[in-house]
Parts: C-alpha cells; structure tokens; sequence
C-alpha cells in the first residue's frame, strides 16, 4: 500500500488544523478519522475510548464494512481482542500489526453481510505523556500486514489527536472550575442579601406578634412569620444546593446534612465501598438533592429511606418515602416535581431514572448509573 499525491507533512498538516479548531470531542474524532482515510489508502477505521476500569465505547468509526456496522457495530462492541487487553495490560506503546482480530473473525463467521476483504487490522494508543485514552484502529482490504512507514504515520497522527484529547479535557476542567466559582458567588450573594433579609422579616414578624393584642393582626403576622420560614428554608437549600458543604466529606455526608437543611430525616443503608468517579458523584447528589425536595414538597412526611448499592460497573440509588404519591399517568402535569430535570442528569452520564409510586401508597426513585 502506499500512500496517494498528499505527502504525510501535508497530511498530517490538514489534521493538526482541523484539531486546532475543532472542540466538540466526537465531532472532533470523526473529523480526525475521515482526513486520515482520505489521506492514504487506509479504507476503514475505528477508535475506542477505554477508561481506567477497562470500559470501552465506541467513539467514532468510518466506512466499516456492513459486517461490521450491523447491529449498532455490536461486533466491534462486545467480545475481547487482543489489541483491548494488551491496551489494559499497558502493553501497547506504539503503533503495531494485528495478526488477527477475533471480532472481524467473529462478524465474518455470523454474519451474511459483506466484510469488504477486511481481515486484519492495524492499532495505535491515544495517548498525551503518560495519560492514555484509547485505540486508533484502521484497516485495509486484502492487507495483513502495514508497513513500518504506514506504522510511523499512525504513530504521528495519534499523537495528533491524543494531544487534542488532552485539551479538550483541559478546557472542561476550566470550564467546570469557572461553574463552580460562580456558583460559589451565586451563594455568597444569596446568603448575605437575600437571606439575610428574609430572617429580618421572620424577626420583624416575631415582633408584631408579640406587640399586638388584636387576635386578626397577629394571625396575620404569625401567616408572615411562617411564609417567610418556610421562604427561609428553601432560601437554606438553594445555596446548599450551589455550594454543596460537606460533600468534601463524602455523598451520604453531604446528603444527611442537606436533609438537615430540609428538616428531612434520611435513614441510610450502603452496600459496597463508595469510590465515585467526581462526575458519577456530583450527578448522583445532584439527583437526589432533587427526590429529596420532593418528599420534603409534595409527599406530606418528613422521612424518607435511602438505599446506595455499588457494583463493580453501576451505581444504584433507592430514595423511597411513605407519602402521599401521585398517579403516573399525572406525570405530564407534575412539572414541579423535577422529574425530568433528574432524567437529564442520569442520562447526561447514560444512567437512568424511575418511579414507583400510587395515591397515598408513597413514591420509590430509581437511580441506576454505570461508571
């Protein structure tokens, strides 16, 4: 194989700019595979992103094979290989021949669909200094072998793309730093302004009770005093919910002190060790901050039953009380209860929310995340 009229510095060239300029992470890959195909005589490629526990996905994929694309890619998704497990034995530091792929040996076996004379494939890690992100694969037909040239390129082009990975995360750990300073300014400001104005008035309430001898008056003020704590209250919430104190100290920490902040008792059972990764986390706080304004909103009691399950690949959170509930095929109406704002979050991180619930018969959330 040999490469067509573009040179490898012009190649290579096009792919640092088009890096250069895009941020948008898959669009970016996608990006990056489809020049190196047009570039050189490589017909198809895929990457794979793998975290630290092994977890692979499918990032990005061009021209497969229909033996391969079938199914959402499930060949290239399920099953072992070797180039997956010498990259999780930190075996794999250059760009490197496979003989043979059980997955491209697999699709060919069960499936009717062309693969293309796609049977062999060449791998390469992304990697920026010591932080690995996964595999740049790409493939021929009729080629069991790359030359150690063709080798050399992939080693360039993913050096490319592992240092653009490695901005972009940087970019978000900024963006994410700036959020979170915000949100600290946010709460500064509410609790030194509107905060301190509302306690005020639970004050000046208190007072005109006690001034006052017409009975109508002081029902009057003891409706302000009580309007006003409860406005206190969720005054306490919102900037505990921006500036979260005391999930320094872990989730189930964080979570007794904020149904503290809500008058909420909250009876928690764990099972396996919490060892979240910070988004995983954060996500799961966020979500059941949420269930629990709603018990402490909509369900009548002042109690509630949390259960935290950690397997080896998911997250699994039971917020459970005995209130009131609602009817589910009310759900539509229920827009203040935040279940779609919980739905969203799970499915920002590909978890999952659920409801158990009937009329006076309480209401069970499910939360399901993998990491």
């Amino acid at each position: 194989m040999q490469l067509n009229e573009l040179s490898n510095i012009e190649l290579l060239k096009e792919i640092a700019e088009f890096l250069n300029e895009e941020t948008e992470m898959e669009k970016m890959l996608q990006g990056a595979l489809r020049k190196l195909l047009e570039g050189t005589l490589f017909e198809t490629g895929w990457i794979f992103f793998i975290n630290e526990k092994g977890k692979q996905e499918l990032i990005a994929h061009e021209n497969l094979p229909n033996a391969l694309q079938q199914n959402n890619c499930r060949h290239l998704q399920k099953g072992g290989c070797w180039c997956v497990s010498r990259f999780q034995n930190s075996e794999l530091d250059k760009a490197s021949n496979i003989i043979e792929c059980k997955r491209i040996v697999h699709s060919r076996r069960s499936s009717s669909k062309d693969y293309n004379n796609i049977t062999h494939h060449a791998t390469v890690p992304l990697q920026s200094g010591q932080e690995r992100f996964g595999l740049l694969n790409v493939a021929t037909p009729n080629t069991i072998r790359f030359s150690e040239g063709e080798l050399a390129l992939l080693e360039s082009v993913a050096f490319q793309i592992g240092s653009a990975i490695k901005r972009i995360l940087l970019t978000k750990q900024e963006q994410q730093v700036a959020l979170v300073q915000e949100r600290n300014r946010l709460a500064r400001d509410l609790h030194d302004s509107v905060n301190q104005l509302l306690f005020s008035v639970t004050l000046t309430a208190r007072g005109g009770i006690e001034m006052t001898e017409q009975q109508d008056v002081k029902d009057t003020f003891k409706e302000i005093q009580y309007l006003t704590q409860e406005a206190l209250t969720e005054m306490r919430a919102l900037i505990w919910q921006l500036r979260p104190k005391g999930l320094e100290n872990g989730i189930i920490e964080g979570l007794k002190g904020y149904g503290d902040i809500l008058g909420l008792t909250l009876n928690v059972t764990v099972k396996g060790v919490i060892n979240l990764p910070v988004k995983i986390e954060e996500t799961l706080f966020r979500i059941a901050q949420e269930a629990m304004n709603n018990v402490r909103k909509h369900s009548g009691v002042l109690q509630a039953e949390l259960y935290l399950t950690i397997t080896s690949t998911d997250v699994l959170l039971v917020i459970k009380d005995e209130g009131r509930g609602f009817h589910m095929n009310e759900l539509n109406s229920l827009r203040s209860l935040g279940l779609q704002s919980m739905r969203d979050r799970a499915y920002s991180v590909s978890g999952t929310v659920d409801w158990v619930t009937e009329w006076d018969k309480g209401t069970e959330i499910l939360v399901r995340l993998p990491y």
